[in-house]
């Protein structure tokens, strides 16, 4: 009886240590880190490492839809723990118009700078085109044209009335 259960005995220890190597025998980190960064191949800012199952993703993604991607294909990945995303995300560029100014807004400036003095006389200035309106004494025209013409304006369209 002694020998059966020296028998019995060295057959559960056999049993149980190739269980146990068998159940120790998981994924390495070096394969989860293999796997892991091929499915993520398609991300090239994302960085993987891998310790004691645990997946730890950092880089850049383009958005937060990449992001949560590369946390989702990493999860997926047999053997994987956990996963610690630390990716960050590019902000995306601020569109910022470039501010035109109109050639026609600076003449307009120095036409109604021109014009201050001479009341009763308006203008509007279009494509580089001064055009006059209003009323204006005739022995002043000639000092508002000269003002006028200092400015370098395509055209001058005179319709003032004189008086």
């Amino acid at each position: 009886m002694n020998k059966n259960f020296f028998r019995l005995l060295t057959l559960s220890c056999i049993t149980f240590l190739s269980l146990a190597l068998y159940s120790c025998k998981g994924v390495s980190d070096s394969d989860i880190q293999k796997n892991v960064s091929e499915k993520l191949a398609g991300m090239p800012g994302v960085m993987v490492d891998v310790k004691n199952g645990v997946v730890t993703l950092s880089g850049v993604c383009s958005d937060e839809a990449s992001k949560a991607n590369c946390e989702t294909q990493a999860k997926s990945v047999k053997g994987v723990k956990s996963v610690i995303n630390n990716c960050t995300v590019t902000p995306p560029p601020t569109a910022t118009a470039p501010v035109t100014i109109s050639p026609d807004d600076a003449l307009t400036t120095n036409v109604k700078d021109a014009i201050k003095d001479f009341t009763g006389v308006n203008a509007t200035v279009a494509d580089g085109v001064v055009t006059l309106t209003g009323t204006l004494k005739r022995d002043r025209l000639k000092n508002l044209m000269q003002s006028l013409n200092t400015l370098k304006p395509k055209k001058i369209n005179n319709q003032l009335t004189l008086q």
